[in-house]
């Protein structure tokens, strides 16, 4: 797999999205060990996980021990795996999604993420979300804390806007390595923190990159499309799927997109991966990228 520039390292082109794995619908453990393992044979390196992705109470950090686990039973290389994991969020189990973002938790929710995961350090530790009741500068002064005492080896900030995305930068300066928004050809309105990412060199992550290209369909007749026709008339064309087209055109929006599409099953990730092998050509972008404008 093609390879992108995350920090200091790189990373595959494509990444997986691991909570699919432990939320509402999730696969039994067999089935999602298979995912991750398949995401790794397909040149995954990166994966993305957060101590709220679970379902019931009391099995906070759900994810991450999964994501351990499969680690530990993979008989591959596993040196080059960068683990992504995010604090700030919780799910008091009916459902809902909550936010905390006051260093006191942010710095306990580091250590179980560390416990879980069973490392010493964690590659990329992001901040889930920013919380209205917090000063910004003291959420990321928290991440700075972090990578001072050698906890996380490199930090990122997701659901962001560009002035905050300028603030953790002087925060934290080229130690923020990565953003993490929203993006996809059903919601695009993170496009100026893509282009602040590109002026500041950091990857920018697009969670629910397949917005809009799963739920749609051709019709009968593969005329027409409920939403985005132009992603499938390209799938066909090529003989791959919209999907796979989809995160293509992201890769060609910009160097520094690497998306992280979600899977439960090995057949989503090993199609998902295969976007970083699928050149686009110019005139496809155009078709592209003209119908998701429209």
């Amino acid at each position: 797999m093609r390879r992108r520039k995350l920090g200091t390292t790189t990373v595959g082109a494509v990444g997986l999205g691991a909570m699919p794995l432990s939320i509402e619908g999730r696969p039994d453990e067999a089935r999602a060990l298979a995912t991750v393992h398949a995401a790794l044979d397909a040149g995954v390196t990166l994966i993305d996980t957060a101590d709220s992705y679970h379902l019931l109470p009391g099995e906070a950090g759900h994810n991450e021990s999964l994501i351990a686990r499969a680690l530990s039973r993979y008989g591959g290389d596993r040196d080059a795996v960068l683990i992504a994991t995010k604090g700030g969020r919780g799910r008091p189990g009916d459902g809902s999604w909550t936010v905390n973002g006051r260093p006191e938790h942010l710095k306990r929710a580091c250590a179980g993420s560390l416990r879980r995961l069973g490392v010493e350090a964690i590659g990329l530790y992001q901040l889930h979300k920013p919380d209205p009741s917090v000063r910004w500068e003291d959420s990321v002064g928290a991440l700075a804390d972090l990578l001072d005492e050698g906890k996380i080896r490199a930090a990122g900030i997701s659901n962001v806007n560009r002035e905050q995305i300028s603030q953790a930068w002087e925060i934290l300066g080229d130690r923020l390595v990565s953003v993490q928004n929203r993006f996809s050809p059903a919601v695009r309105d993170s496009e100026a923190e893509l282009r602040l990412c590109e002026e500041l060199g950091l990857a920018f992550l697009p969670w629910s990159p397949l917005g809009g290209i799963s739920r749609s369909a051709l019709d009968g007749d593969g005329q027409g499309a409920v939403a985005h026709p132009q992603f499938h008339r390209v799938a066909r064309e090529r003989g791959v799927s919209p999907q796979q087209v989809c995160l293509a055109w992201l890769l060609a929006l910009s160097p520094a997109v690497i998306p992280i599409p979600g899977a439960s099953r090995p057949e989503s990730i090993r199609d998902s991966a295969g976007a970083a092998g699928l050149s686009l050509t110019e005139e496809e972008i155009a078709r592209l990228s003209a119908d998701v404008a429209g």
